[in-house]
């Protein structure tokens, strides 16, 4: 019963944004419910079981997806781009796996890996601050909720803090009448998500498949911070390689039911961070109950209730935590802040990250922690390393816990 509540927190705190994506494209989102729980386990035996993740819907795709869907009046075209794009994943893992870990380990470091993860963060933030100010009352319950139960509470309760801040929220936007059950009365009991045979075509492809450049940037990040928040490097075991796998066939596999492109969630790493709770179970539970709501219909629609200020006030600590896992990998890494060339590259990877910099071809759009993990790769690649030289030559005397800088 336990790793049961603890896989529905999960998925609740995956579900707004898993759903949100097919509604904005204009498919059902039943549909994405469903591609995403049999994307979720695909990926976890890709991974050895071992990785602690749940893929949702991606927002990198909704601009091309939208395109094609608009153009072609056939969503079938854009499944078909998708699983093409899922096919990428498949190559990027193959050349992962030639070159080696180590060598894309060392692209790296951590000034680099620490910030990506802080952008991670700060990028998700804007949008708790829009669902929370849907109703800022229920928003503090819910957060207010969930703060105290994490840091009052031990054990098994302070785990479910999310779940419990969602629930105490959603009862008091009932009491305001903020809840809108009539969608409940709509829809039979039961129903199978409208499922789509993708069809291909090649100006489709073009205009999906390139997104994939950016995306597995952001797998990298998104693998990388969950590794930071566990305390294990997933990068090396189960190996980059396997996650890429795990993405790529989920997405693909998405694209053959007719759904929208799978990626990994920072909402989930979150909560992880908050409980403590890392058993790859719990995600493969959530991957199962989405499955299952994707054919409850009552159910889909129960969640569909949930007022967006109730998701965006437990979401001021998930998008936080993961921000704070950034600055403490940076702590933990002992980054040297004197070091010109390591304190240039975070400077510009963050406005990049944080400034809302984009990159423009046609379709393809580069922005965000992708964007900015590139050029940030770029810089510590190109600076020359004379830059640290003034830095190194300060020189620690441990026995007086003090820095003297040789002349």
């Amino acid at each position: 019963m336990k790793k049961f509540v603890l896989g529905l927190q999960h998925l609740l705190a995956a579900f707004g944004a898993t759903i949100l994506v097919p509604l904005l494209v204009g498919i059902d989102p039943k549909l994405a419910l469903f591609s995403a729980g049999v994307g979720t386990l695909i990926f976890h035996i890709c991974t050895k079981m071992k990785v602690p993740v749940f893929l949702g819907s991606s927002f990198a795709f909704v601009a091309p997806l939208i395109t094609v869907f608009t153009q072609t009046g056939d969503y079938a075209y854009a499944a078909g781009g998708s699983v093409v794009a899922g096919a990428l994943y498949l190559v990027f893992a193959m050349i992962v796996k030639i070159v080696g870990v180590e060598k894309i380990s060392k692209l790296f470091p951590p000034h680099i890996v620490g910030t990506m993860i802080i952008i991670i963060g700060m990028t998700l933030a804007p949008t708790a601050v829009s669902m929370a100010s849907e109703n800022w009352i229920i928003a503090l319950v819910a957060l207010s909720t969930a703060l105290l139960i994490s840091t009052l509470t031990k054990g098994f309760v302070s785990n479910l803090s999310v779940i419990i801040g969602m629930s105490v929220g959603y009862i008091v936007a009932s009491l305001m009448g903020e809840v809108d059950f009539s969608i409940l009365k709509a829809g039979s009991v039961f129903a199978v998500p409208e499922f789509v045979i993708p069809k291909f075509r090649l100006d489709a492809i073009l205009i999906i498949a390139p997104v994939v450049l950016a995306t597995f940037m952001e797998h990298i990040g998104d693998i990388t911070t969950n590794g930071s928040v566990v305390g294990k490097d997933f990068v090396k075991d189960p190996g980059l390689h396997r996650t890429l796998i795990g993405d790529g066939l989920a997405t693909m596999f998405a694209g053959l039911m007719g759904s929208v492109p799978n990626t990994t969630y920072s909402e989930n790493t979150g909560v992880l961070a908050i409980t403590k709770n890392y058993d790859p179970r719990t995600l493969r539970i959530a991957a199962v109950l989405a499955i299952a709501f994707s054919f409850f219909n009552k159910a889909g629609l129960f969640l569909q209730t949930i007022p967006h200020a109730v998701i965006g006030g437990v979401s001021f600590i998930l998008f936080g935590m993961i921000a704070s896992i950034g600055v403490k990998t940076l702590a933990n890494s002992k980054v040297n802040f004197d070091n010109p060339k390591v304190l240039m590259i975070i400077a510009v990877m963050l406005t990049i990250g944080l400034g809302g910099v984009k990159i423009t071809i046609g379709n393809f759009e580069m922005a965000g922690v992708a964007l900015s993990s590139l050029v940030g790769i770029s810089l510590n690649l190109i600076l020359p390393d004379e830059l640290l030289k003034k830095a190194d030559k300060k020189v620690k005397v441990s026995d007086k816990k003090e820095y003297i800088e040789i002349k």
